[in-house]
């Protein structure tokens, strides 16, 4: 079943979309928004996936879905965290800056708690209002949790996720080191996030979805070009249970928390940083990797951060080339 929220009032309205994404059906008649679904998930899920059933075989009224009218599937949401499950990034972007990395980051997730009451929609601009920010794309998964009890097991927590997508959780990289120094972590160094245009219950994924992960490659383009190509099930220390059970170690979670899965990153085939695409490799799903790759070889980063006119694309298809989950389409605009 795939979800998604047409663009009405600040929550959207619920609709459920066709697997290939080309038609949608109102679901305004069991919930008419998707938190309101999440809320009562047990009654509404069945009858969401009857619905997406009869809009398979044509017995619902139906319209086009086009993913520039989607807003995001939360446009705001009650938490969101994200973590940072590909220890192969935080090793990575320490070592540029000669920062040892302890070894408890291979056993206790970082994470951060980041704004939730605004998400922008798959198409929606991304605003810079400095380009001496250093402004950045972070190619990663999420997760929506039902309620989540406190003291949950990773076990447990899978069992809790109802929905799968995908995030572009900009960044602002040049304020990220004055705010880390202060020892209470990110605001100003992280704006706005951009969600797919649909989120996708886990069960439709079949075998893209086993032991808390989502496998496939996440296809990340920069104006056009091919920019990464890593396989989010490749390399992830900790699956989606055990990042939601760390952030419920301490209190319960309510329906609608979304958690990232942090920047997806693929060791080289040689265990080594990562290749560029176009030099055979699978590339990076943020800039600050390739400029960590860049200090390392050659002493310096090259790769500029993003300015106004790039365009980030972001999307993972199945193996008929078909998108999953939708594509996430930005243009940096000056704000």
């Amino acid at each position: 079943m795939k979800l998604a929220s047409l663009k009405h009032g600040r929550d959207g309205r619920l609709v459920v979309v066709s697997q290939d994404l080309a038609w949608y059906t109102d679901a305004f008649l069991i919930a008419p928004t998707l938190q309101a679904a999440l809320d009562d998930w047990d009654d509404c899920a069945p009858q969401l996936r009857a619905l997406a059933e009869m809009l398979e075989h044509g017995a619902a009224p139906r319209g086009r879905f086009h993913e520039r009218e989607a807003a995001a599937p939360l446009p705001r949401a009650y938490q969101w965290a994200d973590g940072s499950a590909y220890v192969n990034h935080v090793e990575l972007v320490r070592k540029a800056r000669g920062a040892e990395m302890p070894a408890s980051f291979w056993t206790d997730p970082l994470m951060y708690q980041g704004g939730s009451d605004g998400f922008l929609g798959p198409r929606d601009a991304i605003p810079l209002a400095d380009e001496s920010w250093g402004c950045d794309l972070e190619a990663e998964v999420v997760v929506v949790t039902g309620d989540v009890p406190q003291g949950v097991t990773p076990e447990e927590a899978r069992d809790h996720i109802r929905l799968v997508g995908l995030v572009n959780d900009v960044s602002l990289r040049n304020l990220i080191p004055a705010e880390l120094a202060k020892g209470f972590g990110f605001v100003q160094s992280k704006p706005a996030s951009a969600l797919s245009p649909v989120f996708v219950t886990p069960e439709a994924l079949g075998e893209r979805w086993k032991d808390g992960k989502l496998h496939g490659t996440l296809t990340v383009d920069l104006n056009g070009a091919p920019f990464g190509r890593a396989d989010a099930g490749v390399d992830m220390t900790f699956d989606f249970g055990v990042l939601i059970a760390h952030l419920a170690k301490t209190r319960s979670l309510g329906a609608g928390s979304i958690l990232g899965s942090g920047t997806v990153s693929n060791r080289d085939a040689d265990g080594g940083p990562g290749k560029p695409v176009a030099e055979g490799g699978l590339g990076y799903s943020c800039i600050a990797e390739v400029r960590t790759v860049e200090t390392l070889l050659r002493g310096r980063p090259e790769t500029e951060f993003l300015k106004p006119g790039d365009v980030v694309r972001i999307e993972m298809l199945d193996e008929k080339h078909h998108s999953i989950f939708g594509a996430i389409e930005q243009v940096v605009e000056t704000a």
